[in-house]
């Protein structure tokens, strides 16, 4: 049993720290109860996103508030803080925190205590200094980013259909997309998707008026679902009229111009990045051991190397995979678990419960998970699959990919409010509404006062056109 008040604080409330501290809200039931544990979770937005459906929710098949798990509901026993760690001293036991309230008190940070460290801040993109990049490019790593594509390719599409300038409507009309992996393919795929549907209420907008573009730095693109799919992944999406590039690197995106490595130029107004992830920056400022790539070094049972009372899991932690059967995604016995969901929701689990087996005594289980398969969507009715050597594409592999991801999605509540949204879209017809001006919400406001609309990239008032 815990004889001392045991503080877990948790850093990141993606898929490792949510499940981790609801793991441990479960094992730790009675601890808490009697008031000898207390979870504490630090992270920048109160709530969780799913991920594998940003692509969904940037076509319109899901709304953006089913994408998303608020914290303060599903971790009830829980203190969720809203903030960042900026620093952590492990040898201290102490994390330096900014939070809304420091930044509202001009106090700047606040120190806060714990016993048993768990972090799991997740990584951010990769980005390269490209020139441009920084200016115009578009991520496709959060519910925001995944929202406000989707009103950029609607609105790109009003500014072709209105424009009698044939050199605004080529550029309007061409997406480039950096990055073959999950993120890049289904959003490319989807959005496509949606755009050729959107097209029929166009007067002047046909599907073949669109250049999709996907440049991707290696020979192939899709690795997790196996080589023949990638390969018949390349064949559907050029099947669509999309220009499929492997071996290319964009070089520059300065002055609207995609500038590709192979020598091809594209006016575009939509570069979307999605070349890669790296390990969050909060990892640098820690005294704990990082590897070259800059992951934190762990161990089978999810501690941190060399430490005691500190744990991580996910994409920040260098996990050996202790496997005893190699593949293309779990890896090969004695490297990395790759930094991917499935490994990440399985290792929130293992954590969760060593950490309360090290508060009782008991001892450490050791993360060891079998690859099961992937899954990939690329539109609607459209995707490939890989799941227990079983080798799936169009239709079938689509519902693999949906049953799969609903069956990952926590909470009953949330499980039913996604599938009520695919039943409904596929009975109505999809929504193609540019909602841009959700992101300045005062701009109408400001105008009527006599201020000015705030600047957007486009140019647009109230980032709409």
């Amino acid at each position: 049993m815990v004889k001392e008040r045991a503080r877990i604080l948790v850093v990141g409330g993606g898929y490792v720290g949510m499940y981790t501290a609801l793991r441990l809200q479960r094992r730790l039931k009675q601890e808490l109860r009697r008031g000898e544990a207390e979870i504490t979770v630090v992270t920048p937005d109160p709530y969780m996103t799913y991920q594998p459906f940003l692509p969904e929710a940037a076509a319109g098949s899901i709304s953006p508030r089913h994408v998303v798990v608020p914290l303060r509901r599903v971790l009830p026993q829980c203190r969720v803080i809203v903030g960042e760690a900026t620093a952590i001293d492990h040898a201290k036991r102490t994390a330096t925190l900014t939070t809304l309230a420091t930044a509202e008190e001009g106090t700047g940070t606040e120190q806060l205590s714990y016993d048993e460290l768990v972090l799991a801040p997740g990584s951010v993109s990769r980005t390269l200094p490209i020139p441009g990049l920084a200016d115009h490019g578009i991520g496709f790593k959060t519910v925001e980013e995944a929202i406000g594509l989707r009103n950029h390719v609607i609105e790109q599409m009003d500014i072709a259909s209105s424009t009698r300038d044939p050199a605004i409507r080529d550029a309007a009309l061409t997406f480039v997309f950096v990055g073959g992996g999950y993120a890049g393919v289904e959003a490319l795929g989807e959005l496509e998707d949606m755009a050729r549907y959107a097209t029929r209420y166009y007067h002047n907008v046909r599907p073949e008026d669109m250049k999709w573009i996907l440049v991707e730095a290696s020979d192939r693109i899709l690795p997790e679902v196996g080589e023949d799919m990638g390969r018949y992944t390349v064949t559907e999406l050029r099947r669509r009229n999309i220009d499929v590039r492997l071996n290319t690197r964009l070089d520059s995106c300065a002055d609207r111009i995609a500038v590709l490595s192979d020598g091809a130029r594209f006016p575009t107004r939509t570069v979307v990045w999605t070349a890669g992830v790296k390990p969050h920056p909060i990892l640098a400022r820690t005294d704990l051991p990082l590897n070259e790539r800059g992951r934190l070094k762990c161990t089978p049972e999810l501690t941190i190397e060399g430490t005691t009372h500190a744990w991580a899991a996910g994409d920040a932690a260098a996990v050996p995979d202790v496997t005893a059967v190699p593949d293309a995604t779990a890896g090969e016995p004695g490297k990395e678990c790759a930094p991917n969901a499935q490994h990440a929701l399985r290792q929130a689990k293992v954590l969760g419960d060593n950490i309360a087996h090290a508060l009782r005594g008991e001892p450490l289980e050791t993360y060891a998970h079998k690859y099961a398969g992937s899954v990939a969507s690329l539109g609607f009715h459209k995707g490939v699959a890989h799941v227990y050597g079983r080798k799936l594409k169009g239709y079938p592999a689509w519902f693999m990919h949906r049953v799969y991801h609903l069956s990952r999605v926590p909470t009953f509540n949330r499980k039913a409010r996604v599938l009520a949204e695919w039943t409904l879209s596929g009975l109505f017809k999809r929504e193609i509404v540019s909602l841009g001006s959700l992101e300045h919400p005062r701009a109408e406001f400001e105008l009527a006062a006599g201020g000015k609309a705030p600047h957007n990239p486009e140019g647009n008032p109230k980032g709409s056109s």
